[in-house]
């Protein structure tokens, strides 16, 4: 988040700034941390998914996830940690859970008396190893098993629910063949024989696997739906299910085992037929959710006693297993979309749908559909991620971190030469918020917004002062849901320049949606209303220009302590610090991709003319706009 107090002594900064950026003009070199002008590529990575299977393939696997101390807490807030008992021979340092003040996960090393000639010492695991390897709660996943697969990318995707496992997710599996046409002599079983296949995989891989062939799922709508509020263009799935109906389910989670359902329904005659997996996945969701909400009241309440035995039913994870991955971006010639939040974005994706990609991806629509409904049941924390075969491993990532393999608020930049950005990239959908553009103060609730920034900034708004400002330099208001975060953008005026310069004043979140994708929603939307403006990946339903008009440089500061700064540092064109402060801004991109072009191979040098005299009038300007804080 943005800190804004007033800068000291700005008129001595700025002849030294000019000074300095006049000096190294002629420079060709490119600043490693003033620009993303040319595509900084990444330094290599060893792909879990190309290594040969082993026992530290798993380790592997939460080694590439790299969670962040939020991450970490998040998941253990989650799925809890289970306290390891010492040895009482050989005695090593317990296990402990995650102690929060300490960002480095640093651990004493223990002090143990050892005979030498006799035995050697058993190494401590690590502690933070040890809590993510043993969780206490177990959650489940629905999951959508789109094949057919080979033997050996069964094999690939069992490994990948067994890891699940390890982790405290236990995958409800629902398996389906597109080649098999509806209707046909021999799809039941055919279908019973996808059904084995699946199981015997997961059983090679070590894993507890049950067949539930019996009907779980009811055709058509449930009673009485039409009566429960809900969007107008939300479809409930045809089919339901009553939480009798999940005995079958129930009891093989409670005895450790991974059920693994076919695409069957019973009708109305009580025959059980082939459906649209999408309605048996949709009728989980809900049913799921349903159950849980039942048993909620028989859950122990004792935080210390061990639940080892205890499923929570209600999906915390949509999973889709496929061979064609993510659902693709306009954006990104087709690559996978990295990020959606469906509440805002599911109609435009499917409007802007390049006809061409129904080839390689017949099935993306639908299973964005799946996503949107599933979710529409699920707790809102859950997520959903469309996956292709080819990378199991990467299920663990989105576990653990609950985000999208590479952020979607990113510059195009570093997204357009990013080595993680290939055809498999999955796909991360969350219910998400509506996103919404304010270009005028009096539609503002002024109320919510006070109560937003004083609980994100944790210090007193003084609102008189902040809003009489407002109503002389607002350009527009960027804000997520009801308020739940808004980014505030002013024209700041210069003495030296009759444009005035875009100022990214405030910038919050609430703490409660930290890490639950809205930072990076909110920050799209501020791509697409200031730099980003001019380019066809901005013209998004966010209420505001759509892509239309020329982008404008944006600029804000921070403390040079604050802990955002990190996330800040990818985010921008580049920085200059400024005491202890730091300017930032991102250039527009259009004029910084008309320029590049102009120059051809020859590439952008360190400061261009055009540039030399901006950074000190945005040091002046921004070392003027005073505190708003009590």
């Amino acid at each position: 988040m943005l800190s804004h107090t007033v800068l000291h002594g700005p008129h001595m900064l700025a002849p030294a700034a000019a000074s300095a950026l006049k000096a190294r003009r002629t420079q060709t070199f490119k600043a490693f941390y003033a620009t993303i002008r040319s595509l900084r590529q990444p330094p290599p990575t060893v792909e879990v998914d190309d290594l040969d299977t082993s026992d530290n393939d798993f380790i592997l696997s939460l080694l590439k996830a790299n969670p962040s101390l939020r991450d970490t807490k998040s998941y253990l807030a989650t799925f809890g940690v289970r306290p390891q008992l010492p040895e009482r021979t050989n005695p090593v340092y317990p296990s402990t859970p995650l102690d929060t003040s300490n960002s480095s996960f640093q651990k004493e090393a223990p002090d143990i008396s050892v005979n030498k000639s006799t035995e050697q010492v058993k190494p401590s695991p690590s502690p933070i190893v040890s809590s993510i390897l043993n969780p206490v709660y177990r959650r489940t996943a629905l999951v959508k098993l789109q094949g057919p697969f080979t033997d050996k990318q069964l094999d690939s995707i069992a490994r990948g629910m067994i890891y699940l496992e390890k982790l405290g997710l236990v995958s409800v599996i629902v398996v389906e063949n597109d080649q098999l046409v509806r209707g046909d002599d021999g799809e039941r079983s055919a279908l019973i024989e996808e059904i084995m296949r699946v199981v015997t995989a997961l059983e090679a891989q070590g894993a507890q696997a049950r067949p539930v062939l019996g009907t779980v799922v009811r055709l058509g709508p449930k009673p009485d739906d039409d009566d429960l509020p809900r969007p107008h263009d939300f479809v409930p799935p045809e089919a339901h299910v009553y939480p009798s109906d999940l005995v079958g389910i129930r009891s093989a989670l409670r005895a450790g085992e991974i059920p693994v359902l076919p695409p069957f329904a019973l009708d109305s005659f009580c025959r059980s037929v082939r459906v649209d997996s999408n309605d048996v996945l949709g009728a989980l969701a809900r049913g799921m959710v349903e159950a849980a909400a039942l048993e909620g009241s028989d859950m122990k309440p004792d935080p210390h006693a061990d639940y080892s035995q205890d499923i929570n039913l209600a999906p915390l994870r949509l999973m889709i297993i496929n061979r064609e991955g993510g659902v693709p971006s306009y954006a990104r010639a087709g690559f996978p979309h990295l990020l959606i939040n469906l509440t805002s974005e599911h109609d435009y994706i499917r409007d802007t749908f390049d006809p061409s990609w129904s080839k390689e991806k017949p099935s993306s629509l639908a299973n964005l559909s799946l996503a949107r409904t599933c979710l529409a049941y699920m707790p809102p924390t859950s997520s959903a991620v469309m996956v292709s075969h080819r990378s199991p491993s990467s299920l663990i990532a989105n576990l653990i971190t609950n985000k999208p393999a590479v952020s979607s608020s990113l510059p195009h930049a570093l997204l357009q030469g990013n080595r993680k950005l290939t055809r498999d990239t999955p796909t991360l959908l969350r219910r998400g918020q509506p996103i919404q553009v304010i270009r005028n103060l009096a539609g503002v609730d002024k109320a919510k917004m006070n109560y937003l920034l004083e609980t994100s900034f944790k210090r007193t708004l003084n609102a008189d002062a902040f809003y009489k400002r407002l109503e002389k330099t607002l350009d527009f208001v960027v804000v997520a849901g009801d308020y739940i975060g808004a980014a505030i953008v002013t024209n700041e005026s210069s003495p030296d320049s009759s444009e005035p310069i875009s100022y990214l004043d405030k910038f919050a979140v609430l703490p409660s949606h930290q890490g639950d994708g809205t930072v990076d929603f909110l920050w799209v939307a501020l791509h697409d209303e200031s730099y980003g403006l001019g380019h066809p990946f901005s013209i998004n339903p966010n209420g505001g220009k759509e892509g239309k008009g020329e982008g404008r440089d944006l600029v804000w500061r921070s403390r040079a302590d604050n802990p955002i700064n990190k996330w800040y540092f990818e985010r921008s064109t580049g920085h200059m610090r400024l005491g202890s402060w730091v300017l930032f801004w991102c250039d527009a991109e259009k004029r910084l991709k008309m320029e590049e072009g102009r120059r051809a191979n020859a590439g952008l040098s360190y400061i261009e003319e055009w540039e030399e005299d901006r950074l000190s009038q945005w040091a002046d300007a921004v070392t003027k706009v005073p505190s708003v804080w009590k």
